[in-house]
């Protein structure tokens, strides 16, 4: 199993909501220790979105189950000092503040590199720490604006549409992980800690290339027109079912569209799979066609014909999938690591311990 790759690896978190508890996850999936240091009022995503039957949020437990919590104020002398000792022993610290107040509270990369040369400290933020944007306030739709998404997400008739679960967030934060494990990797061979300093926008920027790479040869498309985006190939786009419920279609590889014109007895539709984009005449003959059965009756039809459709499932319909329970992903109100190792699941994580200062300093 992979939860032993980071023994003995002790990481502090300062960082809250979602991207840095994320990255610190993942990071304690791998073994890590992780010591999660919050302000004495708590993370504010303790209160977020939904609340749990002891009053805090189940997507807070989801993001720091296996880490031991503490409360600390930084503003104060004593909180400083014990940050300074937990710095000392640590292997990485991540931290999600606007660029300029690890400073303030006397805790700079330079501060801490004489704390700690071997420290990996990665620095977690909206624009980065320089730049016309380092001290823009954001979240992760706004990220995603700046970096052209948003443009290309959504449908002509309506425009762009938030992307859900947030990119930004969690972009950046596996942007931070894959770094962070890079500096242990180079560490380990040379001795020398590192300052990492990882934009949720440029995160969320690095992964719509395939929008700016044809924007840098002068192809841009409309808002969701592109061949990706739903718009442009009948082949490639989300249908409505008689019920008024919905599937997702992609037969985008000419064998998968030939399993499906030949399950819907239109073999007629064969050659018509590369018919100049945008191919609004086929994508109108694909719209009532699936309009003349139920979602149930087109997943009948359609699922075992090998032609990349799947019924658009609801969250609640999700976690009792055959497929997601026989992959023991999610669990409940759990979703674990995402990748079986040596032919076994992931393993059930620790709840997380609320704990003081004193014990971990013991």
């Amino acid at each position: 199993m992979f939860d032993n790759c980071l023994e003995n690896i002790l990481v502090l978190d300062l960082s809250q909501y979602i991207p840095g508890p994320f990255a610190t996850m993942t990071l304690r999936d791998l073994g890590a220790d992780v010591i999660k240091v919050e302000p004495p009022v708590g993370d504010p995503m303790r209160f977020a979105f939904m609340e749990g039957e002891d009053g805090i949020s189940p997507l807070y437990k989801q993001l720091n189950a296996g880490k031991s919590v503490v409360k600390i104020d930084l503003k104060s002398t004593e909180g400083k000092a014990a940050f300074t000792k937990l710095v000392k022993k640590a292997d990485v610290l991540l931290e999600s503040f606007r660029p300029g107040v690890m400073g303030r509270l006397g805790f700079d990369h330079d501060t801490l590199k004489q704390m700690n040369p071997k420290l990996v400290h990665c620095a977690l933020s909206g624009y980065g720490q320089n730049g016309p944007y380092a001290q823009v306030a954001g979240h992760d739709m706004t990220y995603v604006a700046l970096t052209g998404a948003l443009s290309q997400t959504g449908h002509k008739d309506c425009g762009p549409v938030p992307i859900f679960p947030p990119l930004a967030d969690h972009s950046g934060a596996m942007q931070a992980v894959s770094s962070i494990l890079a500096a242990l990797f180079r560490r380990e061979r040379t001795g020398q800690g590192a300052f990492i300093d990882v934009s949720l926008f440029e995160a969320a920027l690095s992964w719509n290339y395939l929008s700016l790479t044809p924007a840098a040869k002068g192809k841009v498309d409309a808002c969701g027109q592109g061949e990706l985006t739903g718009g442009a190939a009948a082949w490639y786009g989300i249908y409505e079912t008689k019920d008024n419920r919905h599937f997702a279609f992609a037969p985008i590889e000419p064998k998968f569209w030939q399993n499906f014109c030949k399950a819907v007895g239109r073999e007629d539709l064969i050659a018509r799979q590369n018919e100049p984009q945008p191919q609004d005449d086929l994508i109108a003959t694909l719209r009532d066609l699936f309009k003349m059965r139920t979602l149930d009756e087109w997943a009948a039809l359609l699922l075992p014909a090998d032609c990349c459709m799947e019924p658009i499932h609801s969250p609640d319909a999700v976690l009792t999938h055959p497929h997601v329970q026989a992959r023991q992903i999610a669990f409940g109100d759990e979703i674990r690591f995402p990748a079986w190792v040596d032919n076994q699941p992931p393993k059930a994580r620790p709840a997380m311990k609320e704990v003081t200062i004193e014990s971990l300093l013991e």
